[in-house]
């Protein structure tokens, strides 16, 4: 199991992380917005994380005789999921110590606009920028927020389909 886990999040998260250091750039440039830019991330992570269902498929056919416990597939998926959520959180801060080092005030200026128009008060805007602050100071709560609250959700979800889905043996049997 440790192999599949590995490989399938190995590769999920290279394809978030790759796509994460191809648009970077386009939003330096303007190409991309926040709003646009969330549904090519979330499309991507969407993408990348069906490797969960071949990876649970994989374990199910090679290693179980064609058959899985839903529970187990759970599992499988979950730890994909985990390897491909801690890559993505690597190559963000990667990426947000030397590539973009001025996004976050990028997304606070946007978000800050987005909620006075929404008519946030003076003290909401300030309780924003004190949240946007703390997340640019501290390396471990950004780093669990990339991981656990970005890319993991969603990992999270296809792993729940596809362990249902794969606990049966006549869905898409071992040939």
């Amino acid at each position: 199991m440790k192999k599949i886990v590995l490989v399938y999040g190995l590769i999920a998260g290279a394809i978030v992380g790759v796509m994460l250091l191809i648009t970077m750039p386009l939003y330096e440039k303007g190409s991309l917005n926040f709003e646009n830019g969330e549904l090519i991330g979330y499309t991507t992570m969407v993408v990348a994380l069906s490797l969960i269902f071949f990876g649970i498929k994989s374990y199910r056919d090679n290693h179980q005789s064609g058959t899985i416990t839903y529970w187990k597939g759970l599992q499988v998926g979950l730890l994909i999921t985990l390897v491909g959520s801690l890559v993505y959180a690597t190559v963000w801060e990667f990426m947000y110590q030397n590539m973009s080092t001025d996004y976050i005030e990028k997304m606070y200026a946007h978000y800050a606009e987005s909620q006075k128009a929404s008519g946030a008060t003076p003290e909401e805007l300030a309780e924003l920028k004190s949240q946007f602050e703390v997340y640019d100071q501290n390396f471990l709560l950004r780093f669990c927020i990339t991981a656990f609250m970005e890319m993991f959700p969603v990992g999270f979800i296809i792993s729940l389909v596809s362990a249902g889905l794969l606990r049966k043996k006549e869905f898409l049997p071992a040939t």
